[in-house]
């Protein structure tokens, strides 16, 4: 439902195909009820202009285009629901073009007055441009870890624990249940989440650097060692 009105002789105008197309109805229809509306009308000319378009076959075919009063009177006989839906569409699609019109028209043409809507127009795109980036830069700091950085982090993780999992011999599973909660502890701590699930990207580099410098707590230490010697024991 593109293109609902064009600018056509410097008018709002829409086609019968388009009508036809939104309104569900075949063209040939939309033509025939054109054509059956008061024909004596002083206006009617200035509400419906014959036209031709090319068909899928570039083929040329009658078309009516109307204006937004040529148009009301047709869509006159329009009704459901969902015809009310489509002439609300239309209604706004008509304003829309019109106040584009409108504003057209009014262009300055003095070199005063040429000057001074360059300069509101860089004013305002330079606003623009500062909004653009402020949204780009919360974004880029917002944006989750991508699948592929996160399983890097995890794997990262384990690798470490392994690593450091060496200087403690064979380790039972309770022992590496504390390494693990250590590491993924001091994780949260860094990106300052309650998570690894809400990692984002702006912690990745951090969260790397910090798994390859991790070492554990002196308390962890302490607790490995203890189940070491209760193992023994």
């Amino acid at each position: 439902m593109n293109n609902l009105v064009i600018m056509k002789d410097q008018q709002a105008v829409t086609s019968s195909l388009q009508v036809a197309e939104v309104f569900e109805k075949e063209h040939k229809n939309v033509l025939r009820d054109i054509s059956t509306l008061d024909l004596d009308r002083l206006n009617f000319e200035q509400m419906f202009l014959e036209g031709t378009e090319p068909d899928s076959y570039g083929r040329n075919r009658k078309v009516i285009y109307m204006n937004r009063d040529g148009f009301t009177l047709l869509a006159m006989g329009f009704t459901g629901k969902k015809a009310l839906e489509f002439k609300l569409k239309y209604i706004e699609a008509f304003n829309q073009m019109e106040n584009s019109i409108k504003a057209q028209l009014e262009l300055p043409t003095t070199p005063q007055g040429i000057l001074k809507l360059v300069l509101e127009n860089v004013n305002d795109s330079n606003e623009k441009v500062e909004e653009l980036g402020t949204r780009l830069t919360d974004l880029e700091q917002n944006t989750p870890v991508a699948p592929g950085d996160y399983n890097y982090i995890s794997r990262r993780i384990s690798q470490r624990v392994r690593e450091v999992g060496r200087g403690y011999g064979e380790l039972t599973q309770k022992q590496r249940g504390e390494l693990f909660k250590d590491i993924n502890q001091g994780v949260k701590r860094i990106a300052g989440v309650g998570s690894r699930s809400q990692l984002r990207e702006r912690h990745y580099k951090a969260v790397v650097e910090f798994i390859n410098d991790w070492e554990p707590s002196t308390a962890t230490k302490t607790l490995v060692r203890q189940m070491a010697l209760e193992l023994e024991g």
